[in-house]
């Protein structure tokens, strides 16, 4: 457990801790501040002088205690190309209106995604990620349900069986899916098994799917196929891939949306 020295720690340092290990100990700037009733300076602040002291590790746009049982790739990986995955988040946002039934898995991209979705209305919100639970649970009317099934440190979501049975409840208005590589022959590849099998499950019971992908994945290789080219509506990325990336997806009938530039509606 985390030691911290009274004398020394402040009491809102104190606040951020027990907020942190609340939330499972880790979580990101936005749920602290939610949860204590401050704003995103006053934690980013915060924890900046908590690690200092080593009591708190921080990553972009969020924190962990150095003896939470979490693997810290999932939040260097939401720490890559934030400024591209912010520009993708706002646009795919845009894309979804209030009181939608939206899926949102465990990506990196999708998280941004979940903290754009922040200031929607009554979402009804399914998600295998502890991330974009904590984002947008208890906010503005949302209900958002978790998935069962095993609680991966990796990802920082769930997987199995569980959730696959879970999501086959549900109709979703949008599925928002990240992948870990675009392939003009094959379609949408993803590197895990679980998170190959959720997704097709998902992608099943979604009215509209959505993929978000920085440029670079485009061309980027990856074991397993999460689903053909056609069974994706709409991909949104930051920049407009290569010709004949373009023009598979046009065979695909799939939508390009280039964040870079206004939004269209998939």
């Amino acid at each position: 457990m985390t030691k911290f020295n009274n004398s020394t720690t402040t009491h809102r340092e104190v606040e951020v801790l027990e907020a942190l290990r609340r939330l499972g100990g880790s979580a990101r700037n936005s749920n602290i501040a939610d949860l204590l009733g401050v704003s995103e300076e006053t934690v980013r602040r915060t924890t900046k002088a908590l690690a200092k002291s080593d009591l708190v590790r921080r990553v972009h746009g969020g924190a962990y205690l150095p003896d939470a049982r979490v693997d810290a790739g999932v939040f260097s990986r939401i720490g890559q190309r934030s400024d591209e995955k912010s520009l993708i988040a706002r646009a795919t946002a845009r894309l979804i209106p209030d009181g939608a039934c939206v899926f949102l898995d465990v990506g990196s991209t999708t998280a941004f995604v979940a903290h754009a979705l922040r200031k929607h209305e009554n979402l009804f919100v399914v998600t295998n990620s502890l991330n974009a639970a904590q984002s947008l649970a208890k906010r503005r009317g949302n209900r958002v349900f978790l998935t069962g099934g095993e609680l991966r440190d990796a990802e920082w979501g769930t997987f199995g069986p569980e959730s696959e049975a879970h999501v086959r409840q549900f109709r979703f208005d949008f599925a928002v899916l990240s992948v870990d590589g675009v392939d003009v022959d094959t379609g949408f590849l993803l590197s895990a098994p679980a998170e190959a099998a959720l997704a097709r499950a998902v992608i099943a019971r979604a009215g509209s799917t959505v993929v978000v992908a920085d440029h670079l994945k485009f061309g980027q290789a990856a074991p397993l196929v999460m689903c053909d080219g056609d069974a994706v509506d709409c991909i949104v990325t930051d920049r407009a891939p290569e010709r004949n990336f373009s023009e598979k997806l046009n065979a695909w009938h799939v939508k390009l949306v280039n964040a870079g530039r206004e939004s269209a509606t998939c």
